[in-house]
């Protein structure tokens, strides 16, 4: 079960099928913060138990996360109970997620029904923010939920960690697998990337460029509200869509051609792409039946804002976007004060309430002592 060298895992690997010695972890606090991030090539589309349609690439962040704490304590009453707190507070209306998350990995991790849990849960970056939290949120929720298994079996390796991590985030939300290891991570099977799988996300394996080492990401926060669309409902509507087949495809090739672009540093053809591909998603979305639109008439003017500031400045500044209204500004650390000033005079005023996230490329899940 804890080889020395892991390769490709299966769903089998997962299951959990030791004796549990609950003596010797009665009660105890893992502590651990999680980074959102934000996908290059879209994942949209999956079919059962969160396999993604098509692979996907994603950048790490660093200071939008979500910093979780598990206190367990043994209980003599099998079963799934915990408390739930968001900064301290109870919340109710949080629950029935993490119940959902506990029932899908109960399988994986059937020692969760011996411990009685209390988890305070908060977000760096404002709750009403209109910035997922779930991914952030999922993946701490797994990374704490290993901790308490490596205590059980403190012979796993590191490699094991991850992976389980990551294969059980999925589980709560898909792109959380995305959120446990590396500053470039790909999730999903694709034939150029060694280790992928639909089961977890893997660190890139190449060394990027170093002018993607410290990429920088804005968000712009154009609308804070609840989608009118969820991004669950988006996701089903890629099963009869008309140009499912066609987009599939594009991502596995979309993504062949990134490899290539963050290991030697062209940023034109990485704006090229980037801004293609999240484009694409919403097209997904206008051309499923029914149709929706998640972007705003800001989110149009903030992208043709940032196409003529790059054609006037020749600063190699792009856009990405999420499955929602907001806007991912992303540049390169160099270009960081010419751009911000960009920001500040000419976008945040297309902004709710001229609000915004500086950010940048990050390194993963991290345990806090």
């Amino acid at each position: 079960m804890f080889k020395e060298e892991v390769v490709k895992m299966t769903i089998k690997d997962f299951i959990f099928d030791r004796e549990v010695d609950l003596a010797s972890v009665v009660q105890g606090t893992f502590s651990w913060s999680s980074p959102s991030n934000i996908a290059l090539v879209k994942y949209w589309g999956k079919k059962d138990n969160q396999i993604p349609a098509n692979p996907s690439l994603s950048f790490t962040l660093s200071n939008c996360k979500t910093i979780t704490s598990l206190e367990y304590k043994v209980k003599t009453k099998k079963g799934i109970s915990f408390d739930l707190l968001f900064e301290g507070k109870p919340k109710e209306d949080f629950k029935p997620k993490v119940q959902k998350f506990f029932e899908r990995i109960l399988s994986y991790c059937p020692y969760i029904e011996d411990y009685h849990f209390v988890i305070d849960t908060e977000n760096t970056f404002p709750h009403s923010s209109g910035i997922a939290s779930s991914a952030s949120g999922m993946a701490a929720m797994a990374v704490n939920i290993m901790s308490l298994e490596k205590a059980l079996f403190p012979e796993m390796t590191d490699e094991y960690f991850d992976k389980k991590a990551s294969f059980l985030a999925r589980l709560g939300s898909g792109s959380a697998c995305r959120s446990i290891v590396g500053s470039v991570v790909v999730w999903g099977e694709h034939k150029d990337i060694a280790d992928s799988s639909d089961l977890y996300g893997v660190a890139f394996p190449e060394e990027v460029h170093e002018v993607f080492k410290d990429y920088c990401d804005v968000i712009l926060l154009v609308d804070k509200g609840e989608k009118k669309v969820s991004s669950t409902v988006g996701h089903d509507l890629m099963h009869n869509h008309p140009f499912a087949k066609e987009r599939f495809a594009q991502a596995h090739t979309n993504l062949a051609k990134l490899k290539n672009i963050l290991v030697e540093g062209n940023l034109e053809e990485f704006i090229s792409l980037v801004e293609s591909e999240a484009l694409t998603l919403h097209a997904m979305m206008m051309t499923s039946m029914p149709y929706f639109i998640l972007m705003k008439p800001k989110t149009l003017k903030i992208i043709e804002k940032i196409w003529s500031f790059r054609e006037q400045t020749k600063i190699p500044v792009c856009f990405t976007l999420d499955a929602g209204a907001n806007v991912h500004l992303l540049f390169p650390k160099q270009d960081k004060d010419f751009v911000m000033t960009f920001i500040r005079q000419e976008l945040a005023e297309h902004c709710q309430g001229k609000h915004f996230i500086e950010d940048q490329i990050g390194f993963g899940s991290e345990r806090i002592k």
